[in-house]
């Protein structure tokens, strides 16, 4: 595989930035690796709509990674909640094959686009209004719990993402501690990032036009360069996680979403 050192440069740069958010806010860092891939992708002459594709199923491929990393350094401190864990992972992996494999392939690109700005900004706005949940609000049952994961994993497949945008606001809604729910996001991580891949390079084996060193809707420089990068510094990002006042913490994740949802409404109507 032989890429260009600017392109090699620009990956490693992205890879050590999502690491961080990743280890920091639990995003798995797909949020922020989304937009730039798109932006790479298009550059290199990549149909839009396909690049936009390629950049989610590249993210989260690059999830498998920072998970595991980011994971080690939370559970060390005791924060990652395995019971939960443990009840919404069924879900998830039934949520993400769904949509990875059959809807993913179904909607164009620039559709995928627009949905990504939409559900990003209301996660934003939910994690920025920082509302306080009812007291007496608990974490559902087993039932409730798969049908959690099963919309987690359903719409972490479709934008690219680990999951965090839409589980740690679950969690914090049932009165789990910030620290606590980012820890658990990034140990849901794996499973949603497993069964989505899995999905996209099925689904992706018959496409035309793909750039050089694909594989189904991956882009294999990208996920080489992203993943190892990412993972020296996902530790530093969960260190750094568990120094943060709540309420600054919910305000640095909402920020850097409401951004990155800003480009991706310009990408998705632009390519309308």
């Amino acid at each position: 595989m032989t890429i260009e050192p600017l392109l090699i440069l620009q990956l490693a740069l992205l890879g050590l930035s999502t690491g961080l958010l990743a280890g920091l806010l639990g995003i798995g860092g797909g949020m922020i690796m989304v937009p730039f891939l798109t932006l790479l992708l298009t550059a290199r002459g990549a149909e839009p709509g396909l690049a936009v594709k390629m950049a989610i199923a590249t993210s989260m491929a690059t999830i498998i990674f920072t998970s595991v990393s980011s994971v080690r350094a939370h559970h060390k401190r005791g924060a990652v909640r395995w019971d939960l864990v443990k009840g919404l992972a069924p879900g998830i992996v039934l949520g993400g094959v769904v949509a990875s494999m059959g809807v993913f392939a179904l909607l164009k690109g620039a559709s995928l686009a627009l949905f990504f700005a939409g559900f990003v900004s209301f996660s934003a706005t939910q994690m920025f209004l920082d509302k306080k949940p009812a007291p007496t609000r608990q974490v559902p049952g087993t039932v409730g719990l798969w049908g959690a994961g099963g919309v987690i994993g359903f719409l972490s497949g479709l934008v690219g993402a680990g999951g965090g945008f839409v589980s740690v606001p679950f969690m914090t809604w049932c009165n789990i501690a910030i620290h606590q729910a980012v820890a658990t996001s990034a140990a849901l991580g794996f499973p949603i990032a497993l069964a989505n891949v899995a999905g996209y390079i099925i689904s992706g084996q018959n496409l035309a036009n793909l750039p050089p060193h694909s594989f189904g809707y991956l882009w294999l420089p990208a996920l080489t360069v992203i993943a190892f990068c990412s993972v020296l510094t996902a530790p530093l990002g969960a260190k750094a996680a568990h120094k943060l006042p709540v309420k600054q913490l919910k305000r640095v994740f909402a920020s850097i979403l409401y951004l990155l949802a800003a480009y991706m409404l310009y990408r998705g109507l632009s390519t309308l």
